[in-house]
């Protein structure tokens, strides 16, 4: 399964990254990606330094896998484990494409304190307000499953794990602060990852 995994990811970087930054910059003139945000050693900073590393991290999952270098676990591994994770990627995948699109020219890898772009509430973004985060869990989920090991499970928490700190501490601050009260409508009636979780100003 280790080979499929790899396929995946490979699918998933070319589609979700590449043919989408390539869009952008016939679209836009950039390619979206504007790098790590925060001083060195920031929590801001330390968001995009471990969303990196949870990329390489889960790559590397899939290589241990197919090299024989690490055995999968027990417990998680098995034809019902696989199946779901390829469904829970294909799954993934298809939500990330379609927020991507529905997200058009505001679409952004990163954020520039010095940019203005359009507050997408449509579509996707209207059920929750980071569908194209909250697709890349279950994908993954699902990438994780497929090879079922220990770096992998390192990989997805530490993937979870940023992206929590990227919306709450970067994005979320620098929405409100361009978009002020539209955006804190807009965060108030609407979940951060799942339909009605993490709304701003409920508990």
């Amino acid at each position: 399964m280790g080979w499929v995994a790899l396929g995946c990811y490979g699918l998933y970087g070319v589609l979700a990254f590449g043919l989408r930054s390539a869009v952008q910059m016939r679209r836009t003139g950039s390619t979206g990606f504007k790098g790590i945000s925060g001083r060195p050693g920031s929590l801001e900073w330390s968001a995009g330094v471990l969303f990196g590393i949870a990329l390489i991290v889960g790559v590397l999952a899939p290589v241990l896998d197919v090299t024989g270098a690490l055995e999968p676990i027990d417990l998680l591994d098995g034809p019902v484990g696989h199946a779901l994770g390829l469904a829970l990627f294909a799954l993934g995948l298809a939500a990330t494409l379609y927020a991507q699109l529905a997200m058009g020219e505001s679409w952004r890898v990163g954020v520039d304190e010095n940019e203005r772009t359009d507050l997408v509430t449509h579509g996707p973004f209207a059920v929750v307000r980071n569908p194209i985060f909250a697709a890349m869990i279950p994908t993954s989920l699902g990438l994780t499953l497929m090879v079922p090991n220990v770096v992998a499970l390192i990989g997805f928490a530490a993937l979870v794990l940023a992206l929590e700190i990227q919306v709450r501490l970067v994005e979320e601050p620098y929405l409100g602060k361009v978009h002020g009260k539209d955006y804190t409508s807009y965060a108030g009636r609407t979940g951060r990852f799942a339909p009605g979780l993490g709304r701003l100003g409920h508990r």
